[in-house]
């Protein structure tokens, strides 16, 4: 498990630009449950979470159609909150950072690791809007 003086200001990237930190496993339950459009980044230590997954997620949001609810778990430190939104993203294995669209309840997309490594913010950014349009 990863010190709490690593992930906060990691954590914060996102919690600062609106998304809810998702610590337990009830927490995820309530969220993905939810009769809305819900948007969960797995966050992580990693570079390529730090170089394009938030700073993508984060440029997404500027779309005119967009999740009405904006989650996050962290990888490496909310462990439980992580595996049960991991029951969630099937068929998809386990992978950080990723990120998963929620729409009643019902997975409807998911960007894997492989999809977020090698690939700018910007191109993470666009690749979610053009997903927004569509379910949001």
């Amino acid at each position: 498990m990863y010190p709490e003086a690593i992930v906060k200001p990691m954590k914060a990237e996102l919690t600062d630009a609106g998304f809810e930190d998702l610590s337990t496993p009830e927490k995820v339950k309530e969220a993905i449950n939810s009769s809305e459009t819900v948007l969960m980044v797995v966050n992580s230590v990693c570079g390529c979470a730090a170089g394009a997954c938030r700073p993508g997620v984060k440029l997404s949001l500027s779309n005119a159609k967009k999740p009405v609810k904006l989650t996050t778990v962290f990888a490496g430190f909310d462990t439980d909150a992580v595996a049960e939104a991991r029951k969630h993203f099937a068929p998809y294995p386990p992978s950080s950072p990723s990120i998963a669209l929620f729409k009643n309840g019902e997975l409807v997309h998911f960007v894997e690791r492989h999809n977020i490594e090698g690939r700018s913010a910007a191109m993470i950014g666009e690749h979610l809007k053009m997903v927004y349009d569509e379910f949001c």
